[in-house]
């Protein structure tokens, strides 16, 4: 089927899953099913009925184990194996971001700052009502295994870093305020992303940003060479002030967004299209040229705009210090966005907090959810070729 074709088609085919919600859970539960084969295959070194010389034991049966999922409650066949050995990762990380959001919303019903509203997408997330006992005890498992990874020594070198905050609607003593959540994602030299660091904060400010930072540093972050975030004043100086060895990326596209300040609401779209090309050439000398024709062809026009570009542009050309391969992904934050996005779309789900640990709870959660997969993932960027560009760099001074 064509790309085309599947467009199409798949508005219907999710209204048609929406509608049936046994066919939601059977296609889950078998999804699940064959991901418990897969493991058990794994662990065996044989397929099932398979002959192998080399294999780690035989299986013995199954087990049954319910999984509460959001399409509702899925019964499980776990398979066994003769020495008992065999564990299965599945129900902690699959269900681990689940909890959280179960347990936000539930605890909003509990402590009687809910609606009938959230009581019917509880259930309807769950599939069966939840006790505040079995809340407490859900949210006292999931915060000290949560608490270890913000809490986690960082035991190796970070030369990227990545920095963003976002705000969620939190209540606190019976009043609804804006926490900044505070992130911080780092690549190793493994060219493997992390998230180094997720921390709640009354509002984005030096302080905060500076607090954040160094509770980084004492847990073992070192060796940044480039710290990329937004123009924030009070994270570009804290940044200064606890990362002094690292260069600083300022994110293209939020230079972009701010641009559109000083043009004219009728302004030009060429004008801003051209800047943009500037952060696509192969290095800083052809951005330097191409820089030069745009405020020549633009300055007359534009001389609002223009000067302020001229002034401040700089700093959103550092990633041209890197090696060409790097520079899509360290030019802006984007990285760091796509992250946001998810965070985005899930918190919305509980619309307010009811109070600063839950909503720590939800986000962290599915921070660990994100830095597991990406640690099973291939390498993200080659640092090889960092590493060569600091050879040709040494080479060079002498």
């Amino acid at each position: 089927m064509t790309e085309r074709k599947l467009k199409a088609v798949r508005p219907r085919l999710e209204a048609l899953v929406a509608q049936d919600r046994d066919l939601l859970k059977t296609l889950v539960k078998e999804a699940l099913d064959q991901v418990l084969q897969a493991e058990m295959t794994e662990f065996l070194g044989a397929a099932p009925g398979e002959r192998n010389a080399t294999r780690a034991g035989y299986r013995a049966g199954y087990y049954e184990r319910g999984l509460v999922t959001r399409v509702g409650k899925i019964e499980l066949r776990i398979p066994r194996d003769r020495s008992g050995e065999f564990s299965t990762a599945l129900f902690e990380r699959f269900q681990r971001s689940e909890k959280a959001l179960v347990s936000a919303l539930v605890e909003m019903y509990v402590q009687g700052v809910s609606t009938r509203k959230v009581k019917a997408i509880t259930e309807e997330l769950c599939g069966h009502r939840f006790a505040a006992s079995t809340i407490s005890a859900i949210n006292k498992g999931l915060d000290e295994g949560l608490t270890k990874f913000a809490q986690r020594r960082l035991s190796e070198e970070y030369p990227y870093l990545i920095l963003d905050a976002r705000y969620e609607k939190v209540r606190e003593d019976g009043i609804i305020q804006s926490q900044a959540v505070l992130l911080a994602i780092g690549i190793n030299w493994e060219g493997q992303r992390q998230v180094l660091g997720v921390e709640l904060a009354n509002r984005e400010s030096q302080t905060s940003w500076r607090e954040f930072l160094l509770g980084l540093k004492q847990r073992g972050l070192r060796g940044v060479e480039l710290a990329v975030s937004d123009d924030h004043a009070g994270l570009r100086k804290a940044i200064a002030e606890v990362l002094p060895e690292a260069a600083w990326q300022r994110c293209y596209v939020h230079f972009l967004r701010n641009a559109l300040d000083y043009l004219p609401r009728k302004g030009d779209d060429d004008c801003l299209q051209e800047l943009r090309w500037l952060y696509a050439r192969r290095n800083a000398s052809e951005a330097q040229h191409d820089l030069a024709a745009w405020l020549t062809r633009w300055q007359r026009k534009y001389p609002k705009l223009t000067d302020w570009v001229e002034e401040n542009i700089g700093s959103t050309l550092t990633f041209y210090r890197l090696p060409r391969q790097h520079h899509k992904h360290l030019k802006s934050t984007n990285m760091l966005e796509r992250l946001n996005e998810e965070l985005r779309r899930r918190t919305r789900v509980v619309r307010i907090f009811p109070n600063a640990a839950s909503c720590m709870r939800l986000i962290r959660a599915m921070c660990v959810e994100t830095h597991e997969g990406w640690l099973e993932d291939h390498r993200y960027l080659n640092m090889d070729l960092l590493r060569e560009a600091r050879k040709d760099q040494l080479r060079k001074a002498a």
